[in-house]
């Protein structure tokens, strides 16, 4: 099963006679599936059949549904009400000569409420049925095209995580490499520290001493955070390469990259260590860039 992103555009348009559809949709990142859908007046019904669609092929990412629609029969034409233009002109002429004034013009006449009508034929139940099933089919095919831009531009995010995974690797390797990550380099530095401290001549029980410089030496061992990001690295590509919808996943992964690195850098004793902890957690933040894109 493929990586799949939550950005993703796809149109479908069709035509029943003189009936146009087109069918927008839109997809962008989203903590769940949120689905926004617009049809015109008398497709409401098409909201529900949305949703569910939405639901089988899509499993997170904040989706804009539009639906357009355009049919030139129903914009109708233009006829006269013979009745009430008769009744118009008849008061007309009752009225020459009684009132002051210009005659009427046709365009004034015609503009009179009621004397045009918008005439639009009617459409039987089977064309309706038609034009339903084809709408229905167009957005089926929508949001599989919506999917599948979707899993291409996930197999394109796969491959750049990936890479942010294997510089995550290259800096934990250099962080258990260096000095100061190193057990006996932290107990000469800490025996040279003490040794600058006390002043000579005072008694230091032995024993005191390598128990105090076996705590701090704890403190400062960053062994066990190195192995953790190890785990965490492993546990992150098999998640690429199992597919799915493993955003999630990713992003919980990415806090626990986050917590180790912090705490390596708080315990780093020496200016090297340290700046690898930086880098690290710069990697990490690009890393979590690209996981808010995946499903």
């Amino acid at each position: 099963m493929s990586i799949a992103s939550m950005t993703g555009f796809a149109r479908t348009s069709g035509a029943v006679g003189e009936f146009l559809w087109t069918w927008e949709l839109k997809s962008v990142n989203g903590r769940s599936l949120d689905v926004r859908c617009r049809v015109p007046q008398g497709f409401e019904a098409l909201d529900g059949i949305v949703r569910q669609t939405a639901a089988e092929l899509l499993k997170r990412g904040n989706l804009t549904v539009n639906l357009n629609v355009d049919e030139a029969a129903a914009r109708g034409r233009l006829s006269v009400n013979r009745g009430a233009l008769d009744q118009i002109m008849s008061l007309i002429a009752e009225m020459q000569g009684k009132v002051a004034g210009s005659p009427p013009s046709i365009d004034g006449i015609l503009g009179l409420k009621g004397v045009l009508e918008l005439e639009t034929p009617p459409v039987s139940e089977e064309v309706l049925t038609q034009r339903q099933q084809a709408v229905e089919i167009g957005l089926r095919q929508a949001m599989t095209e919506l999917g599948a831009m979707r899993r291409v531009e996930g197999t394109r995010l796969a491959g750049i995580v990936l890479a942010h995974l294997d510089e995550v690797e290259r800096l934990r390797v250099a962080a258990a490499a260096s000095a100061g990550a190193q057990p006996a380099n932290i107990r000469l530095r800490l025996e040279d520290q003490l040794k600058q401290l006390m002043p000579e001549g005072i008694p230091v029980d032995p024993d005191r001493l390598i128990q105090e410089l076996a705590i701090i030496a704890g403190r400062a061992d960053v062994r066990e955070e190195i192995d953790r990001l190890a785990a965490h690295v492993e546990a992150a590509r098999d998640l690429i390469k199992k597919g799915g919808a493993v955003g999630r996943k990713l992003d919980f992964l990415c806090q626990e990259f986050n917590r180790e690195a912090n705490t390596l850098c708080s315990k780093a004793a020496d200016l090297a260590l340290t700046n690898l902890g930086i880098e690290l957690k710069a990697a990490i933040e690009q890393l979590r860039e690209q996981i808010q894109n995946i499903e």
